[in-house]
């Protein structure tokens, strides 16, 4: 295939462009104090703070400190200042370019809107003076880049991405699935920490109990966010008596309709339920992405919906 092609094979310059699309992305959308993304890059505090969030009225368990006194006087009902303080954390990617995601029926490939993704995220982490590191994973071996800041930083990330994703090819065999994606969040345990923000940037392909298990114990110490990249061909085969699929050097003929399509279709909905199901759970967002539609715009409208 030609690795020139921007929808097949990602390069360097194709991410370095994406930081100016990165300034619409926002980490910290406003949502109810009790949502999945509240205090995502910043917590709201009854107290003192850096920044003015809002002035409103009291409410029981509010820290008086924090009263205005005199628009409680003008107004004759007690009101409160409340206050954003801007919290430092690290944030960890991980990047899946396994063979799964070398696939793309319309648009771009998967492994390629990761990429793009993952790039965007990068460029909003770097803007905000954090520091930002990265597992990039395929089927055989993981990549980890340690948390740091600065632009040089996220190019050593885009390295290692480009990298990976230039070894995919029709020839990669995606055999051990489940092996390769726990592998990589089994690392990404050993080095993050806490109070990190982790990212997992893929299509779940392989996703079992134990992915569930390791997901869950980062998360008591961590918060989490994945973003499930999907191909609307994957998601469901079209009703075709004969359908013709190739690698671009060869191809096969096989019955889309019967009992092939009713037993793909249910496996897919059987890992899309177990996926969401586990999101919901461990109050995980997750945000779907697809290989058709600009990434920056996905990604600031699934903020702004607050995950699914």
């Amino acid at each position: 295939m030609d690795k020139s092609d921007s929808d097949i094979y990602v390069s360097i310059e194709q991410l370095r462009k994406l930081q100016y699309q990165a300034v619409g992305v926002n980490f910290t959308p406003r949502q109810a104090v009790n949502s999945v993304l509240n205090g995502r890059y910043s917590s709201k505090l009854r107290g003192r703070g850096l920044n003015f969030e809002e002035l409103r009225h009291y409410r029981p368990g509010d820290d008086i400190r924090c009263m205005d006194w005199k628009v409680t006087k003008r107004t004759g009902k007690p009101h409160i200042k409340v206050y954003t303080e801007e919290r430092e954390r690290n944030v960890y990617l991980i990047v899946d370019q396994r063979a799964a995601m070398f696939f793309g029926s319309k648009g771009k490939m998967k492994s390629v809107i990761c990429a793009e993704l993952a790039a965007l995220i990068g460029w909003r982490i770097v803007g905000a003076g954090d520091r930002i590191g990265a597992l990039v994973f395929n089927d055989d071996s993981a990549s980890v880049i340690p948390a740091k800041r600065g632009g040089q930083h996220l190019a050593q990330i885009f390295k290692s991405i480009v990298k990976q994703n230039h070894q995919l090819g029709a020839s990669n065999n995606s055999t051990r699935a489940s092996d390769s994606l726990n592998q990589s969040w089994h690392k990404t345990a050993q080095v993050c920490g806490h109070d990190s923000l982790i990212i997992y940037i893929g299509d779940g392909n392989g996703w079992n109990d134990k992915t569930t298990h390791l997901m869950k114990n980062i998360r008591r110490h961590n918060e989490v966010i994945a973003c499930n990249i999907i191909d609307a061909l994957e998601q469901k085969l079209p009703s075709m008596a004969q359908m013709v699929v190739s690698d671009g050097k060869l191809q096969i003929q096989f019955d889309a309709l019967g009992k092939n399509q009713q037993q793909y279709q249910q496996q897919i909905e059987s890992k899309l339920t177990l996926y969401a199901q586990t999101a919901r759970k461990y109050r995980v967002p997750l945000l779907t992405i697809n290989t058709i539609d600009p990434v920056s715009t996905q990604l600031i409208n699934a903020f702004r919906r607050g995950g699914e």
